[in-house]
């Protein structure tokens, strides 16, 4: 199952939980039209057949797609140059 750093919680919470937001909202990673790529949108809840991946407050919402190439990833987070938060994606590393 895909995992997120304390940076990747808290840059998801801080997303979704802004004011006005429902308390659904979360992080939609998603693959559009059986593109060789990934998307991210902020939503007000999963769709349907979403696999949903909550930590500490955080929601994460995948398609199939999307939950199949994250199970083995953990998700990491900064920000650019222009202050702007971005996603990194890499291999988790195997408990000893």
């Amino acid at each position: 199952m895909l995992m997120l750093t304390p940076t990747a919680v808290q840059a998801v919470r801080g997303l979704t939980a802004g004011e006005g937001a429902p308390m659904e909202a979360g992080l939609r990673i998603f693959s559009p039209d059986d593109a060789e790529s990934f998307q991210l949108a902020l939503v007000v809840a999963p769709s349907e057949d979403d696999e949903v991946l909550t930590a500490e407050g955080a929601r994460i919402f995948m398609d199939r797609k999307s939950a199949d190439y994250f199970e083995d990833k953990i998700l990491d987070a900064d920000l650019d140059s222009n202050g702007y938060t971005t996603f990194v994606v890499g291999p988790q590393t195997p408990k000893l």
